[in-house]
C-alpha cells in the first residue's frame, strides 16, 4: 500500500492515508501526485508540468498506429549468450528473466503499421529490456525494418529510447552501430525517407549511429540526447556544463535536431511529415 500526507488549508497533518498501489504515479520532474489512469489518458504526460514519462513500446506503438493495424514482423529473434558473458548475474539468466518480467523477447519491437492511413515500417525500442541496450539481435532487426522499407517503398520510423550498446556482446554489439549505419546510407541512396524519434533517454551507441542519420530528427520535450552522460563529462573536464545541457531544447539549439514535438502531438506531425515528402521521395501513397 502506498501513502501520502493529507493538507488541510495548507498545512501537513500526520495521518497517512492508505493507498491500493498502482493507482497512482509521482511525477519525477514537479513531483505532483497523479491519477494513474489520467496520466495514461494523456499519453503518459504529467497533467501537471508536461514532463514525459518513460512507456514501453506497446504503448507508444498505441499512440502513433492506427488501431489494429500493427503486424509484427521478427517476432521470434532472440539474443543468445555467445560470450558466456558473467557480471552480476549470468547474461543467460538476465536475458531469461527479463523476457519474463516484461513479456518481451528484445529491447525493440518492428513492423509494419498505418499512421493515419498511410503504411510505414516502425520500430520502437524499449527501455525496460536492459536498459535498451543495442545489441546484435537489435541490430539485426533495424536492418531487416530498412530493407522492408526499401524493397516496398515505404516511409521508416524508428522510435529510439537506449542506455547504449550491450556490453554482455562485446564487440558484436559495437559493431552494429557500423551495420545499421551502412544499411541506412543503402537506404538513403536508393531514395529511402527515414523519420527518427528521440525519446528520455537516447544515448551512447544507439545516439551514435541510428538515432541520429534520419531524415527527420524529432525529439520530445527534455530528452537526454547525447553520446556519454553529463556526470561522466563533467567528471572528465573538471568544469561545470551549461544549464540543461544535453537536453533536447540544448541539443535543437546546436542545430542537431530539426524539432522538439511534445508526445501528445507526434502522430498528427509525423502523419504531416510523411504527406508533404511523399511526392519527392517516391513514397507510397495512402493504403486502401
Amino acid at each position: 500500500m502506498s501513502w501520502f500526507k493529507r493538507s488541510l488549508n495548507g498545512l501537513l497533518t500526520k495521518e497517512k492515508r492508505e493507498l491500493p498501489d498502482g493507482l497512482w504515479v509521482k511525477c519525477e520532474k514537479c513531483g505532483a501526485i497523479l491519477y494513474k489512469k489520467e496520466v495514461s489518458k494523456n499519453c503518459n504526460v504529467c497533467l501537471k508540468c508536461n514532463y514525459h514519462f518513460k512507456m514501453n513500446c506497446d504503448e507508444y506503438l498505441n499512440i502513433l498506429l492506427d488501431e489494429d493495424s500493427f503486424i509484427e514482423t521478427d517476432v521470434n529473434i532472440r539474443s543468445k549468450d555467445f560470450l558466456n558473458f558473467v557480471g552480476k548475474e549470468k547474461y543467460s539468466e538476465k536475458l531469461q528473466s527479463t523476457i519474463k518480467k516484461i513479456n518481451l523477447n528484445e529491447a525493440i519491437k518492428t513492423g509494419y503499421g498505418k499512421l493515419n492511413s498511410f503504411k510505414v515500417v516502425i520500430g520502437v525500442m524499449d527501455f525496460n529490456f536492459i536498459g535498451g541496450s543495442m545489441g546484435s539481435v537489435v541490430g539485426e532487426k533495424i536492418k531487416r525494418s530498412i530493407q522492408r522499407a526499401m524493397d516496398d517503398h515505404l516511409p521508416l520510423i524508428i522510435v529510439s529510447t537506449s542506455g547504449g550498446a550491450r556490453m554482455q556482446e562485446g564487440l558484436a554489439s559495437l559493431m552494429q552501430m557500423a551495420k545499421t549505419s551502412a544499411k541506412l546510407a543503402e537506404f538513403s541512396k536508393n531514395g529511402g525517407f527515414y523519420i527518427s524519434v528521440l525519446t528520455n533517454p537516447t544515448t551512447a551507441g544507439v545516439m551514435a549511429s541510428y538515432a541520429m542519420l534520419g531524415d527527420i530528427i524529432i525529439a520530445e520535450p527534455e530528452a537526454l540526447v547525447g553520446f556519454t552522460g553529463p556526470r561522466v563529462i563533467k567528471q572528465t573536464i573538471g568544469e561545470d556544463l551549461p544549464e540543461g545541457f544535453q537536453r533536447s531544447e540544448f541539443v535543437l539549439q546546436h542545430g542537431f535536431l530539426d524539432m522538439i514535438v511534445d508526445r501528445r502531438d507526434m502522430k498528427t506531425k509525423l502523419t504531416e511529415i510523411i504527406d508533404f515528402f511523399i511526392g519527392n521521395y517516391n513514397l507510397k501513397s495512402k493504403s486502401k
